[in-house]
């Protein structure tokens, strides 16, 4: 579910995962309802931050529905599998910032969606883990490809191969988790991470999201030539003009997006 918020929220939707008969595990009916919100919000100019959290008590996402993917055929479960990944990868691909707001388990392709996202708030019950091994198959959702990015290539064998489940202050410590919600709620936190992020501007976002994303897989002498043609395209954006401005005024700026 997709909704947008208000007040000292405004520009922040949250995207809601809330199966709760099945602890968010992605059948094919999920998935479709995933692909559809993401679509959905990826055409929202003025949107600055995406929050993916979830409602189910004790779960953010407990990976596959596995009673579902019992019943499919080889050639079933190769095409679930890739548009499974495809759908990570366009998560990961929005165009504005996003925040997984992770509490309870996060399981497989649950701990692979989370990967998904630019930044990971953690609950205090937060339990990660990849036990694809057990299952006799390997993480396809994005795992093998994210984990190694975030945590370092030795790290992200260990935790695939064992598939032992990592808490929240091993998480922080690993860099699945950027930060952790002591003392207060995940969600409240994941809101104040999001609050944060949308005192930027909406275009500067997107291409800082664009610079880092795809410079980080260039050489820096590219990577440099990535940032220029970014930066080029805010120059004529009323958005920097009204920053400016802001700025000599001393009032916060009132951004539009364009």
């Amino acid at each position: 579910m997709l909704e947008p918020l208000d007040g000292p929220n405004e520009g922040i939707f949250w995207l809601t995962l809330c199966r709760p008969e099945a602890r968010n595990a992605i059948g094919r009916q999920f998935l479709r309802e995933l692909r559809e919100c993401l679509a959905t919000v990826a055409q929202e100019r003025t949107t600055r931050c995406v929050v993916v959290r979830s409602t189910v008590p004790g779960v953010f996402c407990a990976g596959a529905d596995l009673k579902e993917r019992a019943g499919m055929s080889a050639a079933e479960a190769a095409t679930f599998v890739r548009e499974l990944r495809e759908t990570f990868g366009q998560l990961d691909a929005l165009p504005m910032p996003t925040v997984a707001c992770v509490d309870g388990f996060a399981l497989g392709g649950g701990a692979e969606l989370a990967l998904a996202c630019d930044i990971r708030v953690c609950g205090r019950d937060t339990q990660l883990a990849f036990p694809e091994m057990r299952l006799g198959i390997i993480p396809g959702a994005g795992g093998t490809q994210r984990l190694p990015r975030i945590v370092g290539t030795s790290r992200a064998k260990e935790l695939i191969y064992t598939g032992r489940r990592v808490d929240v202050h091993d998480a922080l410590k690993l860099g699945l988790a950027d930060h952790i919600a002591e003392e207060s709620s995940s969600e409240e936190v994941a809101l104040r991470v999001a609050r944060e992020i949308a005192q930027g501007g909406p275009v500067a976002l997107r291409l800082a999201k664009a610079a880092i994303s795809l410079g980080s897989e260039l050489d820096l002498a590219s990577g440099l030539r990535l940032e220029e043609a970014c930066y080029a395209q805010v120059i004529p954006t009323k958005d920097r003009l009204e920053g400016l401005a802001a700025f000599v005024e001393k009032r916060q700026p009132k951004f539009t997006g364009e």
